[in-house]
């Protein structure tokens, strides 16, 4: 799913160019007299009114300015910054390194209740291992982040963990059959990893689900993703981080991830599953 595929994302640009759209025609301006007063070319303005194009926090500014109305600006630049954080590619998120990034979601995870997660390559980071997290946040470091802040970085997510304490909160995380078998770090890193799975799956606030690899599945592996109660999905693609929020989208997620619980195994299924792997590697 690229950027510009997300209906949050689409929805958000339209309602920005909405609003500049209306400052517009209130101000009794057309497109052209509107062009003239900030300096542009007449299609600048009927790219951003029509969404094709996002306007800078200094074009809503020349914007408002042209319509007479500079107390709007400050709302309508907030909406430009909730629009680009809905997209954020790996390069801006991490450009200062990865321990911006880990610190980024905390707020999010302290005012969540119900979590949901399927990662299909990866065991999810609140269910991590100190050097399982090392070892994932190494690599990325290594393909795409010139700052090594990797020590910082893990230390934030094992602090993450202390959700999971919390009796409050609910947590559900799904996880392919390959995840336990595959891994950045040494057989020793992920045996300990296989053996911390088993131990905290057990909590009464966890459900650990493995989906056996096997033919003819129902569905089909999809694009890892978390829900955070029933308001937000995160995805991390290849490019970068996507947010939703749509209602309709957020519904999409919430009734993939029902029906990859319903071909996992759990508990007893589950442990077995982990053994075996383990008992492989070990």
């Amino acid at each position: 799913m690229a950027a510009s595929s997300s209906s949050s994302v689409q929805a958000a640009k339209q309602a920005l160019s909405d609003r500049l759209r209306e400052l517009c025609r209130d101000a009794g301006l057309e497109g052209k007299q509107l062009a003239a007063l900030c300096g542009w070319h007449p299609s600048k303005v009927s790219r951003i009114s029509t969404g094709k194009t996002t306007p800078s926090a200094d074009d809503i500014r020349a914007w408002c300015r042209a319509c007479d109305r500079e107390d709007q600006t400050a709302d309508l630049i907030a909406s430009l910054r909730a629009v680009e954080g809905m997209w954020v590619q790996w390069h801006r998120m991490e450009r200062t390194g990865l321990r911006r990034a880990q610190e980024s979601v905390v707020p999010l995870y302290e005012r969540t209740t119900r979590f949901r997660s399927y990662l299909p390559n990866f065991v999810p980071g609140l269910l991590q291992t100190f050097q399982y997290t090392e070892d994932v946040l190494r690599a990325v470091q290594r393909r795409r982040v010139i700052v090594d802040d990797v020590a910082d970085a893990v230390a934030v997510r094992m602090d993450r963990q202390r959700v999971l304490e919390d009796g409050h909160r609910r947590f559900a995380f799904l996880m392919e059959e390959s995840v336990l078998g595959n891994g950045l770090g040494s057989a020793e890193t992920q045996v300990e990893q296989l053996e911390y799975l088993l131990v905290v799956g057990a909590l009464p606030n966890v459900s650990v689900g493995v989906i056996p690899a096997r033919v003819e599945r129902p569905r089909m592996p999809v694009e890892g993703f978390w829900i955070y109660d029933t308001v937000q999905v995160n995805v991390e693609l290849v490019s970068g981080y996507l947010t939703l929020t749509q209602p309709s989208e957020v519904k999409a997620y919430a009734d993939t991830f029902a029906e990859l619980a319903d071909i996992a195994v759990y508990a007893a299924g589950a442990r077995t599953l982990i053994r075996r792997v383990r008992d492989s590697l070990g």
